[in-house]
């Protein structure tokens, strides 16, 4: 009957709740924009006060602030953490104005995180209040808020996810809102994780008239270490993206300086190791003679490795939805980096992906199916109820 109950709550709120979710997303803030990121934390500070919700705040002073948000703060069960990321990545205007449309024929929703990931922090929200509308009053429920989580923290020098890590120590679950995979039918407790490198190679200037005698051409040199890392394209294991190259100033100079940014994906602390010396290799070796070339890391994330801790809970959601009636998860594995690892690591209970199902992730065309808000809120509610 409880789930029942839960149900037929989150149904009452639906067309509040798809407001709520554009209400969000038209608030745009990209990682770097403090003054975006804030406001979406005020938004939901503002949200949680008018239900007497507690609220905290880590002030930031270049990223925004995260923010933690507790219903039932003083109930005796154990409690679980609910927890997304505010920040998207386009900048502000992309989408035009408003930044938000809704398609109500093709049920979608269109615009910057309406899946990644304020979509999946507002499903959180959703569930906790049909939650408190229900009298659920038997365990803590954290709403945690972060703010520079695509980035992997590097604006706050990982204050954020540390402090998010912190807060939730004592959860017997943790439900990260990054969105659905596979329509909704995976929970996911493997994520591969990010290392990012900057490579800076120094030629020799000269006219390009004498490139054969005087010069060395930091582009060619730089192409040579490019191609030699995109090799990685285990798509099981390591993979490599040279996404960002800089090099040159004018036609008709040999280039004395290039540069680029290589994203790499592993799985386990072994392949980061070996990523690690394999761009330290390639940087040391000179296909031109005379080159030279220094390596800067410009963010890490850890990998989200198998753990029977998550595979447990996994489990325990399953009966909770085989209870309520609702389809059973499999384990999934993402090739994407989020603060889910960092929470394995840190070693709470999480399950991943449990946000809203959308596609086109990371650009212009980004949409999310309105359907999965509250399909993605009965999840929650279910789960944090049936424990």
């Amino acid at each position: 009957m409880i789930f029942d109950n839960i149900f037929s709550a989150i149904e009452a709120r639906r067309e509040e709740y798809i407001a709520f979710w554009q209400d969000v997303c038209n608030m745009e803030s990209p990682t770097l924009d403090k003054a975006g990121v804030d406001a979406v934390g005020r938004y939901f500070i503002e949200k949680a006060r008018e239900r007497g919700w507690k609220t905290e705040v880590l002030e930031q002073p270049v990223s925004g602030d995260a923010i933690c948000i507790t219903m039932n703060p003083d109930a005796k069960g154990a409690p679980v953490a609910i927890s997304g990321h505010m920040d998207t990545v386009h900048p502000v205007g992309s989408f035009g104005s408003p930044a938000v449309r809704i398609d109500r024929q093709a049920g979608r929703i269109f615009g910057p995180g309406v899946t990644d990931c304020k979509g999946g922090i507002v499903a959180g929200f959703y569930a906790m209040d049909a939650l408190r509308a229900c009298g659920f009053t038997d365990r803590p429920v954290l709403l945690l808020l972060q703010s520079d989580e695509e980035n992997s923290s590097k604006t706050s020098g990982k204050a954020t996810i540390n402090w998010i890590c912190e807060k939730a120590k004592n959860c017997v679950a943790f439900f990260n809102m990054e969105g659905e995979k596979d329509g909704g039918n995976l929970g996911v407790i493997t994520r591969k994780g990010i290392l990012r490198y900057r490579l800076t190679v120094t030629g020799q200037a000269a006219h390009s008239s004498n490139c054969a005698e005087k010069g060395i051409n930091a582009i060619a040199e730089a192409a040579h270490k490019l191609l030699e890392l995109e090799k990685m394209k285990d798509d099981a294991g390591l993979t490599c993206n040279c996404g960002v190259i800089e090099g040159g100033t004018v036609a008709n100079t040999v280039p004395e300086i290039c540069s680029f940014v290589a994203d790499i994906r592993f799985a386990t602390k072994e392949q980061m190791k070996q990523a690690e010396e394999t761009v330290r290799a390639v940087a040391a070796h000179s296909y031109l003679a005379g080159s030279s070339c220094t390596v800067e890391m410009v963010s890490m994330r850890v990998s989200m490795e198998p753990c029977e801790r998550n595979s447990a809970l996994l489990e325990r959601m399953n009966a909770v939805y085989a209870e309520a009636g609702l389809p059973r998860l499999l384990p999934g594995n993402s090739k994407g980096g989020s603060d889910a690892a960092d929470v394995t690591v840190y070693g709470i209970p999480c399950v991943d992906s449990l946000g809203v199902y959308g596609k086109n992730i990371h650009s212009v065309n980004e949409y999310a199916d309105i359907e999965s808000l509250p399909r993605s809120a009965k999840r929650l509610a279910a789960v944090i109820a049936g424990l």
